[in-house]
């Protein structure tokens, strides 16, 4: 009981500490007839959503512009490609149901949709269980998508230490209050949950990753990522770190999460 208040208090407190600062076309900048816009369907996965069956889903556009992000084509405006319908989504979700079990929502950042919440209704309706990945920049719609159940499981980008995110993310002087906020909101507990950090030689190095360890201790999980050059990105020039140097740095982040790992290494 004392959680859930927690929760409800922590949401709150997000948008009371949001609203001062954005400006709303509705709530939180949604329209309820709007569409999402969705770039492309994984018609199935067994990686991207731990435990389940799944499809994959990637909404275009993103606030973001990391310059290791392996889906430009989902994030460049220039890059962009004709968009899925969305009734095709829900129709090719009808055929699978009782075949997969859940719906990754990927991309870009799904969080930017405006017809998000609709979107995710109309999921739920039909039995699926929902996996986010964010990067946390929307606190205020995170925390009231899984206050209405909408979501099951949300993945949270963590692009570096809060001292180097701005360049990290690729966004000049970013304020970095909600990605914090949706940090400590996913820390209270609600729903399972994910920090993950994709290493880059040329932005990451070992104290960033200890730095990350002390910013979100006791946090439920924390994998690190190792970099691949999709041929997709939106930089050129960079490199994984080495795969020693990651199993170093998972040594010493295991003493601040529950459970830390190595992934795509």
């Amino acid at each position: 009981m004392l959680r859930a208040l927690d929760f409800k208090v922590k949401i709150l407190y997000v948008v009371l500490a949001t609203i001062e600062t954005t400006t709303y076309t509705g709530k939180f900048g949604e329209k309820e007839d709007a569409s999402m816009k969705i770039a492309g369907l994984q018609k199935l996965t067994l990686l991207d959503y731990p435990g389940k069956v799944a499809c994959t889903v990637f909404a275009s556009g993103c606030n973001f512009r990391c310059p290791f992000c392996h889906n430009a084509a989902l994030v460049l405006p220039e890059r962009k490609q004709a968009d899925i319908p969305e009734s095709d989504v829900i129709a090719f979700l009808r055929k699978r149901a009782g075949l997969l079990e859940g719906v990754c929502l990927s991309g870009g950042e799904p969080l930017l949709q405006q017809g998000i919440r609709a979107f995710l209704r109309r999921i739920k309706e039909l039995g699926y269980f929902v996996k986010l990945d964010t990067n946390g920049s929307r606190p205020e719609l995170l925390g009231c998508l899984m206050e209405e159940g909408l979501l099951d499981y949300v993945a949270m980008d963590i692009k570096n230490t809060p001292s180097k995110y701005a360049l990290t993310a690729g966004v000049p002087g970013m304020d970095t209050a909600p990605v914090i906020q949706s940090a400590e909101l996913l820390m209270c507990g609600r729903i399972p949950y994910e920090f993950r950090t994709t290493v880059v030689r040329e932005f990451h190095t070992r104290d960033d990753l200890v730095d990350i360890g002390r910013w979100l201790k006791g946090a439920q999980r924390y994998f690190l990522q190792g970099f691949v050059d999709s041929g997709d990105l939106i930089a050129s020039g960079l490199h994984p770190a080495e795969p020693e140097e990651l199993a170093r740095a998972i040594q010493l982040l295991k003493p601040f999460f529950n459970e830390t790992a190595l992934r795509g290494v």
